[in-house]
């Protein structure tokens, strides 16, 4: 297995990641071609500094995938944060420690980048992934709240 950040030849593997799951099914269209909100949305991501996509590969297959975002702030003397979002393991590969080991990777970075902090918010629905995460060292510790602008 390697690790690697995506290029936009992997933006259907990703988006295909994202739809299978129970939650990702209703909000996301793996579909041929892909809508054109998913290729401008990489774009954006590109072009950010401090922003990508970390992939999991296995034998030319994307079998995993996390968004790695440093978010520079004020708070807590200036620290910076590195922001987890949209982590999705294959269904066929889950239980084989490749999140674990994306989360390595990801957090690696986080540090060799001066991040103080990795954080993370996960949907209260999703009980595997809670224990997941806590058995990585997270910890509940904030309260998470979102203001809808679009319809999901």
């Amino acid at each position: 297995m390697e690790f690697r950040h995506a290029t936009e030849k992997d933006l259907a593997a990703i988006v295909r990641l994202l739809a299978d799951d129970a939650l990702g099914a209703g909000r996301e269209r793996y579909e041929q071609p892909l809508p054109q909100a998913y290729v401008g949305a990489f774009s954006a991501i590109q072009k950010q500094h401090g922003n990508f996509i970390l992939l999991a590969v296995e034998r030319a297959e994307v079998i995993g995938c996390l968004q790695l975002t440093l978010i520079p702030g004020l708070a807590r003397l200036g620290m910076t944060r590195a922001q987890i979002e949209g982590v999705r393991v294959a269904a066929a590969h889950r239980g084989k420690g490749i999140g674990e080991a994306l989360f390595e990777q990801a957090i690696g970075y986080a540090r060799e980048q001066g991040c103080g902090l990795v954080q993370l918010t996960t949907d209260k629905s999703r009980d595997d992934a809670h224990r997941f995460y806590q058995r990585l060292g997270f910890v509940e510790s904030h309260v998470g709240m979102k203001l809808m602008l679009a319809d999901d």
